[in-house]
């Protein structure tokens, strides 16, 4: 058996219809895994299925809204009756505003950390249990630059990426005695709607990171699809508590 063999192994991806959760999600596919997509968008859903299941692969959606306890809880629930266990979970689904930190409102607050930190709590709590059952399990929590560095318009995302690594640390702690292993990707600048939608609102953005960046271009979702793999493989059951940029460079560049 490959130490990068999923065969029999069963993910769920939050934000699996898109971005960087899509490319994660066609990773982990592509080494046999059978995919729980989950997202708001239906149609968005649909198409990842598809897409999905052009890679061989096993694939169901679920809509969910990771703003609300009962939704994740059920999202779990439901992926573990439709396939019969869970080994994997990627906490993807984000969002950020933009604003500075006098410009917030506390609502605006609460929905980021709701939405980024919050869900993937409650997403791993729910999971364990499953996981446990299975004999062990893999959960990637998705983190960002922003772990690391500060931007002025990125107070709430900041905080909630910030906190990803620190949770991370502390469930791998908690569960390295249930063979679980948890850890944090941190994306550098990947070429999805969310920093579309960056670079229209931050003037000179794609080339200062361009710039910074040693690989000289900003990442691409299927980039993120090998550290994916790695994480939810076996070969990564003595790696937990990590957070491992997949950048191009962009964090050690001086």
């Amino acid at each position: 058996m490959s130490m990068f063999d999923l065969k029999g192994r069963v993910a769920i991806v939050t934000g699996g219809n898109g971005g960087i959760g899509l490319g994660m999600a066609k990773g982990l596919a592509d080494a046999g895994a059978a995919i729980a997509v989950a997202g708001r968008d239906k149609d968005k859903n649909a198409a990842a299925v598809k897409a999905l299941e052009k890679l061989g692969a096993k694939a169901v959606a679920f809509g969910v809204d990771v703003t609300k306890e009962h939704s994740c809880r059920a999202l779990v629930a439901d992926a573990v009756k439709q396939f019969g266990r869970l080994d994997i979970l990627v906490n993807n689904a984000g969002m950020n505003i933009r604003k500075q930190p006098q410009e917030y409102a506390l609502s605006e607050w609460e929905t980021v950390m709701t939405t980024n930190l919050t869900s993937a709590f409650v997403l791993s709590q729910a999971a364990y249990p499953a996981m446990v059952k299975s004999g062990g399990g893999k959960i990637i929590n998705i983190g960002s630059m922003m772990s690391i560095f500060g931007a002025s318009f990125t107070t709430a995302y900041a905080a909630s990426k910030g906190g990803i690594v620190q949770m991370s640390r502390a469930m791998a702690c908690a569960w390295a005695k249930d063979n679980i292993q948890v850890n944090a990707v941190l994306p550098g600048w990947i070429d999805t709607d969310l920093t579309k939608r960056a670079r229209k609102d931050v003037a000179g953005l794609e080339d200062r990171v361009t710039a910074r960046t040693p690989a000289g271009r900003w990442g691409t979702p299927a980039d993120m699809a090998g550290i994916a793999v790695f994480l939810a493989s076996p070969a990564s059951d003595f790696v937990t508590g990590t957070a491992i940029p997949v950048d191009g460079g962009y964090a050690v560049q001086g």
